[in-house]
């Protein structure tokens, strides 16, 4: 491909741009800060928020299934991040990926998918901690006004005011080093597998084999081929039911697999990891082969403690255990997934400024982003800018209009990846690979197809909203993008270098 909207970024310019002193980041990860990062974000809203919504709603107690089905769709594509995470050991994740391989302008369009996904998810997340902090304030008697508690339970105006609160407290953490936030993270990723573990352990007990009938529930009716919020596969072929039977199972699937976007996100430290080649595969498949396992019990667990029917949507863990009477577990659950998700929001977060301030040192954003703190070796101006964003957006969100579209994002950037490692192995062969995915081309080839059929089984609603995101997208790239890139810049002959002042001639 000759055209400059396909020329790619080499591996080795990748990793020499880290060197710059006025753009590199601070080494200072190992395999067990990744490990800490990925379980830190991937135990989060998927268990403690979207269990009960998913269960309620599409696939009863199988939701369980659900989660095996995401993880494995999960494995697939952490397989082929291992690979890039090891051989291009730079910020950017998939962008920086795709860079190497697809060229300029397919490198742009997945940096634009993933400032929307890690945006998005940063502020869900958030709306998911603030629902868990309402319920231990109301448990201790004191309630937040109503305009102030979100649009989730305001009848008029709602601005969530913890939601944003916590945004901006993380943004100015992510500000003063990732080591401070490695520090933080471990310490509340402890607090959270420990909740974890207390509703596996405690709540085997009162698990009741009747609240499992039935296992797959009916398949309900159809929705008109007219409703945008049926599944997109549902209106390409007319066979496809959005609630529970075996097709509401990969319904929930594509909801729950929100969950499981954290291994993405270790892909991202990859230029602040000390020993990248070694420690990135480690981080990533460690992460989600334990969050994988935590889910799936937690799943069967408290599906069988209450009826599928009656799970609480926003607090579905601490409410299953106050259904039985023992409100004391509740009260360490909520507690346990408040502090839980202030990891989830802060990596999601760091994931977000890591790729914007990758594509503001290539020059597709301003590069006035590209340059870290002098003292903290942290990218501190997009990460002010993306926290009062995000603060904004989850003070006005609700939970409901965020998960969707987060997910097709991170859908998006798994087909990309996959494609990517492909390319790459056939255009540069002789790269040092310190991890190899296995079975190329079959693997990314069954990771593309997994990827693709759960975004058919998000709502057409999605699509479009994820449709209208990329069209700015190519509008930001064509008026600015495309003409200020350094690659662009470095191409331009002579004559058309932009002139000095005529001030500074000799």
């Amino acid at each position: 491909m000759s055209s400059p909207l396909f020329r790619t970024k080499n591996v080795e310019q990748s990793i020499q741009d880290t060197e710059e002193p006025e753009h590199s980041l601070k080494k200072s990860l190992s395999a067990l800060d990744l490990t800490v990062f990925g379980v830190g974000v991937i135990i989060g809203t998927g268990i403690f928020v979207l269990t009960g919504q998913v269960a309620k709603n599409n696939a009863g107690p199988a939701v369980s299934l659900a989660f095996v089905a995401a993880g494995v769709v999960c494995a697939l594509a952490a397989l082929c991040y291992a690979e890039f995470a090891s051989t291009v050991p730079v910020a950017g994740s998939a962008y920086t990926f795709s860079y190497a391989s697809l060229g300029e302008l397919p490198a742009w369009i997945i940096g634009w998918d993933l400032v929307l996904e890690f945006a998005l998810g940063t502020a869900v997340v958030a709306v998911g901690w603030s629902g868990y902090i309402r319920s231990l304030l109301d448990n201790a008697g004191w309630h937040l006004p109503e305009y102030l508690a979100g649009r989730d339970n305001a009848s008029g105006f709602g601005f969530d005011i913890l939601a944003a609160a916590l945004v901006l407290v993380l943004t100015g953490i992510l500000v003063l080093g990732m080591k401070l936030s490695a520090r933080i993270t471990s310490l509340v990723v402890a607090i959270k597998v420990v909740v974890v573990l207390i509703v596996i352990i405690a709540g085997a007990f009162f698990v009741k084999g009747s609240n499992y009938q039935p296992f797959i529930p009916k398949a309900q009716s159809v929705e008109a081929a007219g409703n945008l919020k049926a599944p997109l596969i549902q209106l390409m072929f007319g066979w496809a039911p959005s609630n529970f039977g075996v097709m509401g199972i990969f319904t929930a699937a594509s909801v729950v697999f929100f969950a499981f976007i954290g291994f993405d996100i270790v892909a991202t430290a990859a230029e602040e990891t000390r020993h990248p080649q070694r420690d990135m595969p480690r981080g990533i498949l460690g992460s989600l082969l334990i969050c994988t396992v935590l889910y799936v019990a937690v799943s069967v667990v408290v599906t069988g403690m209450q009826k599928y029917t009656k799970l609480s949507v926003q607090a579905p863990l601490a409410d299953a255990f106050k259904s039985i009477g023992h409100p004391w577990y509740a009260g360490v659950i909520s507690f346990g997934a408040a502090v839980g998700l202030t990891t989830v929001c802060m990596i999601l977060l760091l994931g977000q400024t890591r790729v914007f301030f990758a594509m503001s040192r290539d020059g597709l954003l301003p590069r006035f982003f590209s340059r870290v703190h002098p003292r903290f070796r942290t990218p501190h101006r997009p990460t002010i800018l993306l926290g009062v964003v995000i603060a904004i957006v989850a003070g006005f969100t609700s939970l409901s209009e965020l998960a969707e579209l987060v997910n097709i994002g991170t859908l998006f950037a798994f087909v990309v990846v996959a494609i990517s490692v492909i390319i790459l192995r056939r255009t540069r062969p002789d790269l040092p690979r310190a991890f190899r995915t296995p079975l190329v081309p079959v693997l990314p080839i069954l990771s593309v197809c997994a990827s693709l059929w759960l975004m058919l089984n998000l709502p057409a609603e999605t699509w479009l909203r994820f449709a209208i995101w990329m069209v700015i997208g190519f509008l930001v790239y064509f008026l600015y993008g495309r003409r200020h890139s350094q690659l662009a810049l470095s191409e331009r002959t002579p004559s058309e270098a932009p002139r000095p002042p005529a001030g500074n001639a000799p």
